[in-house]
C-alpha cells in the first residue's frame, strides 16, 4: 500500500464520527437559530410590519441595512419562516419567498425563483420579463395570496440590472384586485436607496430597519451559544472563543466572520488529528480565510476593476500609499500595455470606492490645502493574496511575474 493510500484510509477511518464536532452545520451561514441574541428589537420591528399579511392586508415594503455579519439575513429568514408557519396554522393564503440576489443576479432568475416557489415552474430561459411578471400577477389575482419576497444582497442585482425589477414588483399592487406583494430588501450598502429611481425609492422605502454591528462581548455570547450546539464537550481550549470574537469585532462586528473562524479552526484541528481546538488553530484559520476571501472577491471583479486594483497595489507597495491620481496614471499605463481603452478618471475613482467597500483597499479623503482634496489609497488585504488572485486572470497574467 502506498503512503497516499495509507493517508486516505486513515482519513476515511475517521469519517463515521468527528472527534471535534457534534453538528458542524450549526456554524454555517445557512443555519438559522431559533433565538437571535441582541437582535430582539429588529425581530420585533420586522415581525410587526409583516404580521399584516396574516390579517389579510398588504404589509409595507421594508429596506434592511447593515454591515456584513450583523444578522440581517438571519432575522429576515427567521421572521419570514415564522410568518409562513403561522399562515399554515391559521389557513391563511400567505407565501414567503427568499432569493439571494448574489446567486440569482438577473431579473429573469429572480422572477423564475418566485414563480417556482409558488408552484409555477418556468423554463430556464425563453420567456420575456413582461411575461414572467404577467404570470406572477395572474397567480396572485387568481389565488388572492399575500406574497412576501425577501431579496437578500439586493445591491448585486441593482448594480448589474438596474432597478427595473424593483419598480415592477413595488408597483404590481396597483394592478391587483386580489392578493398583494411585499418586498423586503437586504443590503450592506447604506447609500443604495439614494441611487434608486424616485418612484422606486418612494415605494420601497416605506419602512427601514438598521442593524448595528456587534461588539466583542456580544460576539462572544453568540459564539458560546453556537459552540454548545456544534462542538463536543470540552474540545475548545480557553481563549479560542475570545480570540474569534476579538478578531471579528475588529472587522466591523461581523458575526459571520466569527462563526467562520470558529468552524474553520475546528476543521483544521480535526484534519491535524488534534483532540482540542487551540488558539493556534484560530490563527491558522484566520490566515486561510483571509486568503480565501481575497481570492473570491478579486477573481470575480470585472477586468478594469482588476486593473485599477493592480495599479493601486503597485503604487501603494512602492510608496506606502497612493493618491487616486497616481493610481489612475499607473492604471492607464497598464490598460494601454494590454491594448485596452482606459475608463475615465471618475469611473476609476468609483472603482476604488467599491474596492474599499469590499475591504480590499482602504481609501480615505485627505485635504491637500490649496490643492484641494484627494483620496489616499492603502492596501486592506494581503498584497500576495491580491496578486495571486490577479495572476489567475488570463489577461492580467501577462503583467505579473510567475509566483
Amino acid at each position: 500500500m502506498s503512503s497516499a493510500e495509507r493517508v486516505l484510509d486513515e482519513i476515511l477511518a475517521r469519517a463515521e464520527e468527528s472527534s471535534i464536532f457534534t453538528d458542524r452545520d450549526k456554524l454555517t451561514p445557512d443555519y438559522v437559530p431559533e433565538s437571535l441574541p441582541f437582535r430582539e428589537e429588529q425581530v420585533a420591528k420586522l415581525a410587526g410590519i409583516l404580521v399584516q399579511v396574516l390579517r389579510g392586508y398588504r404589509a409595507n415594503n421594508v429596506f434592511i441595512y447593515g454591515l456584513t455579519g450583523t444578522g440581517k439575513t438571519a432575522v429576515a429568514r427567521l421572521v419570514s419562516g415564522r410568518i409562513s408557519e403561522k399562515a399554515r396554522e391559521l389557513g391563511r393564503p400567505v407565501d414567503t419567498v427568499y432569493v439571494n440576489c448574489r446567486m440569482r443576479d438577473t431579473e429573469y432568475r429572480v422572477l423564475a425563483d418566485i414563480l417556482e416557489a409558488l408552484g409555477r415552474p418556468v423554463p430556464f430561459t425563453g420567456l420575456s420579463i413582461s411575461e414572467l411578471e404577467s404570470r406572477l400577477r395572474r397567480v396572485l389575482e387568481a389565488t388572492g395570496r399575500r406574497l412576501v419576497i425577501v431579496l437578500d444582497e439586493i445591491d448585486y442585482l441593482l448594480r448589474k440590472q438596474g432597478d427595473n425589477l424593483l419598480y415592477r414588483l413595488t408597483r404590481m399592487n396597483s394592478h391587483l384586485q386580489r392578493g398583494s406583494v411585499t418586498v423586503v430588501g437586504i443590503t450592506n450598502d447604506i447609500k443604495l436607496v439614494e441611487s434608486l429611481d424616485p418612484r422606486v425609492k418612494s415605494s420601497l422605502g416605506e419602512e427601514e430597519i438598521v442593524f448595528p454591528p456587534y461588539n466583542a462581548p456580544q460576539l462572544k455570547r453568540i459564539l458560546e451559544e453556537r459552540a454548545r450546539l456544534a462542538f463536543k464537550p470540552a474540545v475548545l481550549e480557553e481563549g479560542v472563543i475570545d480570540l474569534c470574537a476579538a478578531i471579528a469585532a475588529r472587522e466591523h462586528g461581523d458575526a459571520r466572520k466569527a462563526l467562520d473562524l470558529l468552524r474553520t479552526a475546528g476543521e483544521i484541528a480535526e484534519r491535524e488529528g488534534s483532540p482540542k481546538v487551540t488558539v493556534e488553530h484560530v490563527k491558522k484559520a484566520q490566515s486561510q480565510l483571509e486568503r480565501d476571501r481575497v481570492y473570491e472577491v478579486v477573481s470575480t471583479l470585472p477586468l478594469h476593476a482588476k486593473l485599477v486594483l493592480l495599479a493601486a497595489t503597485r503604487v501603494a507597495t512602492a510608496r506606502g500609499r497612493a493618491t487616486t491620481g497616481e493610481t489612475y496614471a499607473e492604471y492607464t499605463r497598464l490598460a494601454q500595455a494590454l491594448g485596452l481603452e482606459p475608463v475615465t478618471a471618475r469611473r476609476a475613482t468609483d472603482i476604488i470606492s467599491e474596492l474599499d467597500m469590499l475591504g480590499i483597499l482602504h481609501a480615505r479623503v485627505v485635504s491637500r490645502g490649496r490643492y484641494g482634496k484627494t483620496k489616499m489609497v492603502t492596501l486592506a488585504a494581503d498584497r500576495r493574496s491580491i496578486e495571486n488572485a490577479l495572476r489567475d486572470d488570463e489577461v492580467l497574467s501577462r503583467l505579473l511575474p510567475p509566483s
